[in-house]
């Protein structure tokens, strides 16, 4: 018997999940009899403020919203946007005979089902209803099979939730005594952002190597064709035995890791190429090897962020908001899971598909299985794959835009995962010749052919290394046998340059935390949004930069709280946690380990003690003591040359020698320079410009001094107002202040063009009417004005010098409705992978931004118009689709305000027509309950 026909003689059932989007798929599917409704996300959690926390708890239970004092009792509050939404539940359920709690089948989806038995104290009975797709058939099946609340999930959960609350409450108001207001501290926000400075580090530290290579060209006196080419290109290996150097051979200093490698110079290989020029080569050797490739495994969280980045260009953000929508649409299966076994369901699917679109030729005898990589993943998911028990083809599904090619990269990848794998060969050339100087040079190539492809027809992955060769590219030889003897045809001679290492990306990030096992896998993209928010981290292209800021709160960490940003520890307590998930552990002698340091000594979250390892109390008394915390200390970073880069209250600057005294020297730094970016010879051009206030000499006209200086907002010129002049209150004086034209800089600014600024607005003559003209620069560019009527200038210069007859041209044609004239694009990035349509980079009124015509972004703080790529200009418009539309919620609630009113009027009338009142009030009711439900599922964002 299907669930809708048992409800409709078993009463009404009420069923939450946590989004409005999901709910209404899933009621789609359930049909009559119940009633779905969303949470919104939380409907309760810890309180955000002091303000929030019930009167009755006093002290650190009010400023923490945990009494650690109690068992480390949590005080939890409904949110002040969730109160409406917990009212109609509680109404929902007043009127049902069962409840069905529906949320997400992980630790959190646990304890939001938890929150909702909690604060809706149910009278009916209340099931556990889970599933990891939104079908037909899994919607009625999990009806079908309800089961109990796992409450170890919700302990564990609960111990993460108090564990950071409890790190950030007290680490973060270190962070604003010692560094900067406003900052913020997290278990793993921290240790990421740590990684990220620590591969910064990396950089500066490095030093650069130059090393030389010969590439020869060599022919077989053969015709060719693709399956023989008739050249051959290989680099040169050994000379006389001993290993040519190349980039891997040297360390992050530039010194040669081992003696025993020949590092050319330009003048010794070109010395060796001009020896080489007449010799007789042959082929020394031909090494042939099978090659076999097996394929990927299927999507989990962290693989899916990561392969999104290399080929669609999405954050990890992006990704997660993409494919939120595609599961809560019926499309993929659950989307947070470390899982990679797929279900006999979905491997029955796949092999189909394999059969269908590639032939049995491409199917394995056997089902493929994978092992689960990720320790202590979450059980009950699949991995991340299209739904239902017959894939959809990505054309068959009506999807489009980012949605259609999330989509189509898992169809791929699971698809792909159950074919045969792909094979061939692998071919190792070695060819021979003695130089002019009688010394053996030794080159090497190397092949690969693809005799079968399997898998590698449906599906390829990416690589973080652009240069990087993928799987399915081939590499064909000339078909040649040992003794064979070649032409050269060519010696080239190249210089090259060891690189630094490379900054992290967001999908390397991701694939560092995992690797090390920090965190855990569902949670990496709010933490890498977390670091770009705060400010700790910005953007350049795709690569992840480190601010200064962050330099500074990491050595602070390092320093004080070593530990806390530990990578083995922030692990160790990872599995603590997963400890206390599997009943092993018991969360409350954890947390007052953590906290208090009582307890074992060396056991587990107690060792949370300075780096220097003398320290070995618990959080508690870390945060108590900063006597031994010196601000200045920690926010400094020599530079050379006696300069210091500093972070201060208002960002980082760099000066040289004491403050107030002779010779002192400051400058501030760029907010967005990469900290590898802040050499000595910068840091002396920085120290080297002119700063603070330039006296440009003395208005004529009123005596006072005009200086220069360079503010918030641009450089500006301005008056020194006689001392005495009230500068607040009613007689206040303001001081004549102009911006500098864009033309203009502060070295090169002079007395008179200070005064010409000042002088603005200019009267620039009358109208017909004895309307004055005047010629005005505002927060938009310079500008006429005629009484109300405005009219844009072309270029500042106009300011001074157009004439009245020019103006009344102007106002003569009819004013532009709308916006101007578009501006020229400030560059061009290519065609969007998306849309199909040119993106290029524009000047908006809130500074430059990239559009393909149909979505515009906003470039971030270290995304510049002259070193955006286009990966990253394609990233940032995903990620504004991502996020849909803006919402408008405060016009479409106050319209149905008058819903309320409707029902008192009707109220009242029921002296007079009782019965058809009631009948109309209820109907009345109904509505603004209804279009109270459309605006909220409208009004918020999915979870």
């Amino acid at each position: 018997m299907s669930p809708t026909s048992e409800t409709a003689h078993g009463g009404r059932r009420l069923v939450i999940v946590e989004s409005p989007a999901k709910a209404k798929t899933i009621k789609g599917y359930l049909g009559p009899g119940y009633v779905v409704e969303a949470s919104v996300g939380h409907i309760r959690d810890l309180p955000n403020g002091a303000a929030e926390v019930p009167e009755k708890y006093t002290g650190e239970v009010r400023r923490l919203g945990v009494d650690v004092e109690h068992d480390f009792q949590p005080i939890y509050v409904v949110n002040a946007d969730k109160k409406a939404q917990v009212k109609k539940l509680k109404d929902l359920l007043k009127d049902s005979d069962e409840l069905y709690l529906a949320t997400d089948e992980d630790r959190e989806g646990e304890a939001i089902a938890w929150h909702l038995l909690e604060v809706l104290k149910p009278k009916v009975p209340v099931k556990r209803m889970v599933f990891h797709e939104i079908t037909k058939d899994a919607i009625q099946g999990a009806v079908a099979n309800p089961r109990e609340l796992n409450q170890r999930m919700v302990d564990a959960q609960e111990t993460r939730r108090i564990l950071d609350r409890l790190y950030g409450y007290e680490v973060s108001p270190v962070l604003w005594k010692k560094v900067m207001p406003r900052l913020s501290a997290g278990r793993v926000q921290s240790v990421a952002t740590r990684l990220v400075v620590e591969r910064e580090r990396e950089r500066i530290a490095f030093r650069s190597a130059e090393y030389w290579d010969l590439t020869g060209t060599f022919g077989t006196g053969r015709p060719g064709d693709s399956s023989d080419p008739s050249q051959l290109v290989a680099r040169l290996t050994t000379v006389d035995g001993k290993r040519v150097a190349q980039g891997r051979d040297f360390d992050s200093l530039g010194q040669l890791k081992s003696q025993n490698t020949l590092h050319l110079d330009e003048a010794n290989a070109r010395a060796l190429a001009a020896a080489l020029e007449n010799t007789d080569f042959s082929v020394r050797s031909v090494e042939s090897k099978p090659y076999r490739r097996s394929p990927y495994a299927p999507f989990r969280t962290t693989t899916l962020q990561q392969e999104a980045s290399r080929k669609l260009g999405f954050g990890a953000k992006a990704t997660m908001q993409v494919a939120q929508k595609l599961y809560e649409n019926g499309f993929i299966t659950y989307m947070r899971t470390d899982s990679t076994t797929l279900s006999d369901t979905a491997v029955t699917a796949a092999r189909a598909q394999v059969t269908q679109l590639y032939g049995g030729d491409y199917l394995p005898d056997k089902p493929r299985t994978y092992a689960g990589k990720v320790k202590n993943a979450q059980e009950a998911h699949e991995a991340i794959r299209p739904s239902g028990d017959r894939f959809r083809t990505p054309a068959e599904t009506g999807l489009t835009g980012d949605q259609f090619r999330l989509y189509e990269l898992i169809w791929k990848r699971t698809v792909a995962s159950q074919m045969k794998d792909a094979t061939g060969n692998s071919v190792t050339v070695k060819i021979g010749g003695r130089t002019a100087d009688g010394r053996e040079a030794e080159f090497s190539a190397s092949g690969k052919t693809i005799t079968f492809h399997g898998f590698l027809k449906a599906y390829v992955e990416g690589a973080d290394d652009p240069n990087a060769e993928l799987d399915d590219r081939e590499r064909r030889l000339p078909q040649v046998s040992e003794g064979d003897a070649l032409s050269v045809e060519e010696i080239s001679v190249d210089g090259h340059a060891t690189k630094p290492p490379a900054r992290y990306t967001e999908a390397s990030l991701v694939k560092e935390l995992e690797e090390r096992e920090i965190g855990r896998p569902s949670t990496y993209a709010s933490i890498i949004g977390t670091i770009l928010d705060r400010g700790y981290v910005f953007k350049k292209g795709t690569a992840l930069v480190p601010s200064f800021l962050s330099f500074a709160v990491v050595n602070l960490l390092e320093k004080h709280f070593g530990r806390l940003v530990d990578y083995d520890f922030t692990a160790r307590m990872e599995d603590d946690l997963d400890r206390i998930a599997r009943g092993e552990a018991q969360a409350v002698p954890w947390l007052r380990r953590f906290y208090f340091g009582e307890g074992e000594p060396s056991g587990g979250a107690a060792d949370a003690g300075n780096g220097d390892g003398d320290h070995l109390g618990g959080l508690k008394e870390l945060v108590t003591d900063l006597g031994a915390i010196d601000a200045r200390e920690v926010s400094s970073f020599p530079v050379g040359n006696d300069i210091v880069l500093r972070v201060g209250r208002y960002g980082p600057y760099i000066e040289r020698g004491e403050r107030d005294s002779e010779g002192h020297q400051r400058a501030d730094v760029p907010d967005d320079l990469a900290p590898d970016e802040l050499t000595v010879e910068y840091a002396e051009e920085l120290l080297a410009k002119p700063s603070g206030d330039f006296a440009l000499g003395t208005d004529p006209g009123t005596g006072r001094e005009i200086i220069a200086k360079d503010g918030r907002y641009g450089p500006y010129v301005t008056e020194v107002l006689p001392e005495g002049t009230p500068k607040t209150g009613k007689n206040a004086v303001k001081p004549r202040t102009a911006s500098l034209f864009k033309s203009m800089s502060l070295d090169t600014v002079t007395l008179e063009d200070a005064l010409k600024l000042m002088s603005l607005p200019r009267v620039v003559g009358k109208d017909a009417e004895g309307v004055e003209i005047t010629a005005q620069n505002g927060r938009y560019g310079p500008y006429l004005k005629k009484g109300t009527d405005s009219r844009s200038l072309e270029t500042e210069e106009q300011l001074f010098n157009i004439t009245l007859d020019e103006a009344l041209e102007i106002y003569s044609k009819p004013k532009q409705r709308g916006r101007a004239a578009a501006k020229p694009p400030l560059k061009e990035l290519g065609e969007d992978p998306v849309s199909a349509k040119p993106v290029v980079v524009k000047d908006g009124r809130f500074g430059p931004y990239v559009t393909d015509g149909e979505t515009n972004a906003t470039l971030r703080s270290g995304d510049s118009v002259e070193e955006i790529t286009p990966e990253r200009g394609f990233e940032l418009l995903a990620e504004k689709r991502a996020k849909g539309p803006a919402k408008k919620t405060a016009k479409k609630v106050a319209k149905k305000a008058p819903a309320k009113k409707t029902t008192a009027k009707k109220t009242a009338a029921k002296k007079t027509a009782a019965k058809k009142t009631t009948t109309a009030a209820k109907k009345t009711t109904t509505k603004a309950a209804a279009a109270k439900k459309t605006t909220a599922s409208k009004a918020t964002a999915d979870d």
